[in-house]
């Protein structure tokens, strides 16, 4: 996965979210943020497997919060690079074993461009989950890496507040 020249600088707020292109554990190709289009849209972004207890961290709360509510999404979007993608059929396998089906269009898995995504997203520790809410035309609003923690999630409410209306 090539990014194009306008990602050859660090994602901030204002700015698009770089194409992330992949496959859903439903099996359907989709490039993301143009999938969630018309939308606000959290994506939660891994680069190793232990990234994945952060963004399923944040993924229960967002989900208990938010789920429900019309006009906002979410996206966890495992990045596998390196040798990790010769493993591509036993590791979609195993997420989607432990992903509910009616969650398998929020899970896009993007295998290849984990050096320019890294920088793209000025990744400091590959455990961390890197967490970017977009607005409905895919511009990033809010960006944070790291851990789960509530008082992080808490200053996530108040940009989806004003982006989602009630």
């Amino acid at each position: 996965m090539l990014l194009p020249l306008a990602f050859t600088f660090l994602l901030s707020p204002g700015q698009p979210l770089p194409p992330l292109q992949g496959e859903f554990l439903s099996g359907r190709k989709a490039t993301l943020p143009d999938a969630a289009r018309g939308k606000l849209s959290l994506y939660l972004i891994g680069f190793s497997y232990d990234s994945r207890f952060p963004v399923e961290a944040w993924a229960a709360r967002f989900k208990k919060d938010y789920l429900s509510r019309p006009g906002i999404t979410f996206f966890e979007v495992p990045i596998i690079g390196g040798l990790g993608m010769l493993g591509k059929p036993f590791i979609d396998s195993g997420m989607r074993r432990g992903t509910p089906p009616t969650l398998h269009e929020n899970v896009l898995t993007v295998y290849g461009g984990a050096g320019a995504l890294r920088k793209a997203f000025a990744v400091k520790n590959d455990k961390h989950a890197v967490v970017v809410l977009c607005d409905r035309e895919g511009f990033a609003q809010w960006i944070w890496e790291g851990p789960f923690g509530e008082a992080r999630y808490n200053s996530l409410q108040s940009p989806i507040d004003r982006l989602l209306p009630r």
